[in-house]
């Protein structure tokens, strides 16, 4: 008997390899996918510029990388004792201007590199609804706890959307044309801003969306929000919150992913890689002897095979 419905996920037009070079982008389940990604040893960047949940957000700073744009004194404003800037998520704040500056150009030299060189970029989509500054009109990525009336929220339509994505979409190929795009709308539920809106929210991205992918070549698709709210329809797989998926969840979307977005021939060697990680967590009670040298020994083995097949691997062993 089943007791969920089952999400069709289509294979991956170019599945990923540990050739691949992958750089992640959005929300806060872009960092979900990278962590999983970092553990298996694949090579990575993950959100320079810290967590995106707007699509204009993700263009506004592709837009700043690929056109090589420093950033300046402009960009960054001093409030409660930090200074912070409207492109990026408060991981960038410092306490002086000169400091998030340094952190925002080495954010921007990163993201460059990391358009330039991926073979594939994994975009999470998080919300629909963009906060605008009334005096700039920019769109802001994080507003830093500035006082709300600065702001007006506003819920992007669906052509706004597509005109982002497509925009997106053309400024990374302007750096890397060959490079493959894997979209998902974050499962993530925004309830703050009312269960009603955020459906709504998400109805926009995902129709944007589609109608986007519809046009696009090597552009794949990849259904982590239907398999939360279908596959995995049950408040077990939420955390506390009810909002964020928990490690469970996020184990079974991985599974979900590995199986139909990574090539098939990797599954051994990711069973190693996994096999290794675990090795290093394990923490022995004793640091000496017979047993001990055993582990060092099954470690050492282990990361050479690795590491003959994949000198970019790194692990820390006993």
């Amino acid at each position: 008997m089943k007791l969920s419905t089952e999400v069709s996920i289509a294979k991956a037009s170019n599945p990923l390899t540990y050739d691949s070079k992958v750089l992640c982008l959005g929300s806060c389940f872009a960092e979900h996918i990278s962590d999983k990604l970092n553990y298996f040893k694949f090579q990575v960047t993950s959100n320079p510029f810290g967590i995106l949940f707007h699509p204009e957000a993700i263009l506004n700073v592709v837009e700043k990388a690929v056109n090589d744009q420093e950033f300046t004194s402009e960009d960054v404003f001093q409030h409660n004792d930090m200074w912070h800037s409207f492109f990026s998520h408060s991981r960038l704040s410092r306490s002086s201007s000169a400091e998030t500056l340094a952190e925002l150009n080495s954010a921007k030299n990163k993201l460059t590199q990391a358009i330039a060189e991926s073979s594939h970029i994994i975009l999470t989509l998080g919300t629909s609804f963009i906060y605008r500054q009334k005096s700039t009109r920019q769109g802001v990525a994080n507003c830093h706890k500035v006082p709300q009336d600065q702001f007006e929220k506003k819920l992007s339509t669906i052509d706004e959307l597509q005109r982002t994505l497509n925009q997106l979409i053309s400024k990374a190929k302007e750096l890397n044309p060959d490079v493959n795009f894997i979209f998902t709308i974050s499962p993530v539920r925004h309830t703050k801003d009312g269960i009603v809106e955020n459906q709504r929210s998400k109805a926009h991205l995902i129709s944007a969306l589609h109608q986007v992918l519809e046009k696009q070549s090597n552009a794949d698709y990849f259904p982590s929000y239907e398999l939360m709210l279908d596959e995995f329809r049950d408040y077990r797989f939420y955390n506390r919150d009810l909002i964020h998926p928990n490690e469970l969840a996020i184990d079974l979307i991985w599974e979900k992913f590995k199986l139909n977005y990574i090539e098939d021939n990797l599954k051994k060697d990711m069973a190693k890689v996994d096999k290794l990680q675990k090795s290093i967590a394990h923490r022995p009670i004793a640091v000496s002897g017979i047993e001990f040298q055993k582990l060092k020994a099954y470690q050492h083995n282990l990361k050479e095979e690795l590491q003959s097949n994949y000198p970019f691997m790194n692990f820390q062993t006993l």
